[in-house]
This record gives structure tokens, sequence and C-alpha cells, in this order.
């Protein structure tokens, strides 16, 4: 049967090239937890240990997440131009509950390299899931964008008030809130050998989720973009100077503090260390900030380096999967290349192998190639979504 070719859908070139731009940065990273050298002495924010590059390698991926949460809201945003709230609220549903099972049954298995699945990992995937149906659940109950969006800012400014208290964190009630509210690093137990690893509590990034929904409406198409940009630009700035007075106060706003450190460099990267999980409102402020001002300066530039970006930000998920996919068949090429045995001692969120790592200057390298080689499958994925209508392309 003929398949039928429909006409070309139009994206907003600003939010798709910034999404690129941030995939093509989260791709050294994951290039660095796959491909480098496993250890302590290799962790990136030990001050201890550190070097200059490798904290920079880890502090620029730290913009990612952020990011691709507030892109989310705004994107929940414009899809409601073309849905009504029980038809949004919906796809809101099915689109989180579609991320979540990502997480648990795809990310967990190209992280933890084990089909039994003993450890189940909650990552980015499960944080947008669960946000994405909060904001379906609180549009299906009619609220009021600015309800929504003083939801968002509570979750968000006010979230480090959990750190002058005590969470419970044992038996079910404890456990729920972990998931939610506190989770850093933690594991809960499912019984017999299986576990949870929560490396995003949920609740702090719905609440960037939905901040980036309220923002979407700047991207009303009656909207003034040169007015767009300025609020973007302002309130950039104002997120900037939020995380310096708040960070070098060294009170409110992040639960460890900066010292100063051997040199002044390592001072810098010790006030930069801020804290990713659960996110602080320094972490938010420090990444969140120029992410709004490259979003207001995007929004015009068109050229090469705009396309390139475009390529990756026009199909998201897809890129998402097909990197770590190609990632871990490299690692285990590579593995085997070495003779090294496939036994691990290390960590069992990224399952790597004893002995293997490269230095940090070839992990770069094996970076560019990645996305050199995820390219021309980008582009023509991004051609046929742009060209077709079938259901099933809302979700890859």
């Amino acid at each position: 049967m003929a398949m039928t070719v429909q006409p070309i859908k139009e994206r907003i070139r600003g939010i798709d090239t910034l999404r690129g731009l941030i995939m093509v940065i989260m791709t050294l990273d994951h290039s660095r937890d796959f491909l480098h050298f496993q250890g302590a002495q290799y962790a990136p924010t030990n001050m201890a240990t550190t070097t200059v590059i490798l904290f920079f390698t880890r502090w620029v991926t730290h913009f990612c997440a952020p990011t691709f949460v507030l892109l989310s809201g705004i994107s929940a945003f414009l899809t409601g131009f073309k849905k009504t709230g029980p038809a949004l609220t919906g796809l809101l549903f099915k689109r989180g509950l579609w991320l979540i099972t990502t997480d648990l049954l795809v990310i967990t298995l190209l992280f933890t390299f084990d089909p039994g699945y003993h450890v189940f990992v909650l990552e980015v995937l499960w944080a947008i899931g669960l946000g994405m149906m909060l904001l379906g659940l609180l549009i299906r109950l009619k609220a009021p964008i600015v309800l929504i969006g003083t939801i968002g800012c509570m979750l968000v400014f006010g979230h480090n008030l959990l750190d002058y208290t005590t969470v419970p964190d044992k038996g079910v009630a404890g456990n729920l809130l972990t998931l939610l509210l506190t989770g850093r690093g933690a594991v809960i137990p499912l019984g017999g050998d299986r576990i949870i690893v929560l490396l995003y509590s949920a609740l702090p990034w719905s609440g960037v989720l939905l901040i980036g929904y309220i923002l979407g409406a700047l991207f009303d198409p009656s909207y003034d973009p040169a007015s767009r940009r300025k609020v973007l630009l302002k309130i950039g700035a104002g997120m900037i100077a939020l995380f310096v007075l708040l960070r070098w106060n060294n009170g409110y706003g992040d639960p460890a503090p900066w010292s100063l450190q051997r040199n002044m460099a390592h001072s810098l990267l010790s006030f930069l260390n801020t804290t990713k999980q659960p996110p602080s409102l320094d972490f938010l402020g420090m990444t969140l900030g120029p992410v709004l001002i490259l979003l207001a300066l995007l929004e015009k530039a068109v050229n090469r380096f705009t396309s390139f970006c475009g390529v990756y930000g026009h199909v998201p998920y897809f890129y998402f999967l097909a990197h770590l996919l190609l990632l871990r068949v490299l690692n285990i090429l590579l593995i085997f290349c070495a003779g090294l045995p496939f036994t691990t001692e290390g960590s069992p969120l990224v399952w790597q192998a004893r002995g293997f790592g490269y230095p940090l200057w070839i992990v770069y390298l094996f970076w560019m190639l990645i996305i050199c080689v995820m390219y021309l499958p980008c582009k023509w994925y991004g051609n046929y979504k742009r060209t077709h209508r079938q259901w099933w392309l809302s979700y890859l």
C-alpha cells in the first residue's frame, strides 16, 4: 500500500538548534562514562584529584538535563495549539509513561549491561516523563497557567528548604519521598536481589518542566519576537545574578558550600561545583540562566553551525537512544579487541570491564566520531518526520 506523504511541518529553529547543541554536549559526558578510565581518582568533581579540563568536561554537560526538561515544557505548551485540553492531557500521560518505560527497560540495559535487570536506573527520561504526567494532570484539572507557573516556581525556588529538615528515607512513605523529592543516588530495594537506583528526583525536575510550560507562552505566534528575546535575556541574566549572589554568600540555595582550594583555578571549580541531584537553586541558576540567554540569541541565527545542531535537535529521542547504543557497542568492541575479561568490579550503573579505559584526549576523539556517525541517520529520520504523520512518530 502506498504511503501518504504529508506537507512539511514547521519547527521553531531556535529551539531545535539549542536542543541539538545540548545533545552534542551530552554525548561528551556519555563518551566519558563509557570510554574513560574508572575509579575515584578520575571523578571529575573531586576537588582533591580533579584537573581543570576533567572538571569542565563534566561541568559543561550540567547544562544538558535542565535544558532538556525546560524545552520539554515549552514543547508541551506548543503542542497545546494543536490539541484540546483532554487530548493534550492524554498525550502527555502516554508520552510520560513511554519515557519512564524507556528508562526502566532500554536505558537501564544500555547502562548496566545486565539483561537480568538486577538494577533499574531512573535517569532524566523518568524525570521528564513524570513531569509530563504532572503537567497533564494540572491541565486536566483546568489549572490556570498562573497556578502552573506558581507550582513550578515553588518547586524550583523552594526545594532547598528541605536542606534544613530531615525527610524520612525508610519504609513505603520514605521511598516515595525519596523518589519524588530528595533522591541523590538513592538505592530503593525491590525485594530479592533487585534494586532501583534513583539518579533524578522527580518533583524538583518537574518544577523546571512547569516553568518551561509557562515560558512556552512567549512562543505564541502572536507574541512579538523582539519582545520575546528581551524577556528571555532579562530572565536569563536574572538567573545568573541570583546564582552568583547565592553562591557567593554560601547560604540558601545549595547544600554543598564552596571553599577556597589550593589555587585560584580550583577555587573557581569549587564555586561552580553546585549540587545537581536533586537540582539545587544554585545549580539551576547557573545552568538555566545561560540557556535562556542562548535561546534568545539563537532565534535569529542561521548558519552552518545552527543547521548542523538542528539536525540532532529535531530528533532528540531517536538520537538519545541511538547514540547510547552506539557507545555501548563501541565499548564492547574495544574491550574485546583489548583482550580484557568481561568482568567488572566498579559501579553497576555504567558497566565497565576491569582495566578498561582511555585518556581524556582519546575520549574527545571518540566523542567527535560518534557525532559524525550519527549525522546522516539523524538527518534522514528528521526529514522523514517532517514529511510524514504516522502516530508512532510522536514517540520516537
